[in-house]
């Protein structure tokens, strides 16, 4: 099954032109034919195709969908961008993939990477929606200070992954309660200063490892979005 995309679809009724193109020159649909197209908020609607126009392919909806997502709670992943982009883009697709509410690309003191294009990320994540089947678009944030991350989030569970053995860290598995709000922050490949671990733990953030190995950026990232998830699994009722 192939999944379109198109956040105003209700109201326009038009897939974007990628999609449009997608639709009908590489597809080759013709009207009358049926497709499924979600708007990232939570709805799938099925459509029949009415016009085959190469940019602006116009449907009607047949009927909708809401389509919940396979977590109760809200999980935001806060991690520092990579020095290359492309670890980034690898990354938010994977944690699109496995299911997170919102990422935070963060600026540390010692982040390799100052600035970001959300709309490149964006569009990476929307291409994973797509694939994995999703309905929900994950929410991507510009690039915040670390400052405000920390001073952020405190009605939820909220955990700081580093690597410094100076100050006494638990596993995360161990302390992460289910079905219940969490944030993660997870530093740059430097590692966060002594200065934020400090401002971290004054304001209630957890000090958690991830376990004995050393991860890349990316990789704790995504290791941690997904320990919430085997978590939750292994506590169904």
């Amino acid at each position: 099954m192939i999944q379109f995309f198109a956040p105003d679809i209700a109201r326009t009724l038009t897939l974007p032109e990628s999609d449009s193109q997608h639709c009908v020159r590489v597809l080759r649909m013709q009207p009358g034919d049926m497709l499924e197209v979600t708007d990232g908020a939570g709805h799938r609607h099925r459509c029949r195709l009415v016009d085959a126009h190469q940019k602006r392919a116009l449907v009607e909806i047949v009927s909708t969908e809401t389509i919940l997502p396979g977590w109760s709670q809200e999980i935001t992943v806060c991690v520092a961008p990579t020095k290359h982009m492309d670890r980034m883009e690898w990354m938010v697709e994977k944690l699109t993939e496995i299911g997170v509410n919102r990422i935070v690309p963060v600026l540390c003191r010692h982040s390799e990477r100052k600035e970001i294009k959300v709309e490149r990320l964006e569009k990476i994540a929307i291409s994973a929606m797509k694939q994995s089947l999703k309905a929900r678009l994950p929410q991507i944030s510009p690039m915040t200070p670390v400052d405000k991350v920390l001073s952020a989030y405190s009605e939820a569970q909220r955990f700081i992954c580093y690597c410094d053995d100076a100050v006494e860290r638990r596993q995360m598995s161990h302390l992460y309660i289910p079905y219940t709000d969490v944030c993660v922050l997870i530093g740059p490949e430097g590692d966060f200063s002594p200065q934020e671990v400090s401002t971290a733990l004054g304001s209630g953030w957890k000090p958690v490892t991830l376990g004995p190995e050393r991860l890349r950026t990316e990789t704790a990232a995504i290791v941690a979005a997904d320990t919430f998830h085997i978590i939750d699994q292994l506590n169904q009722k």
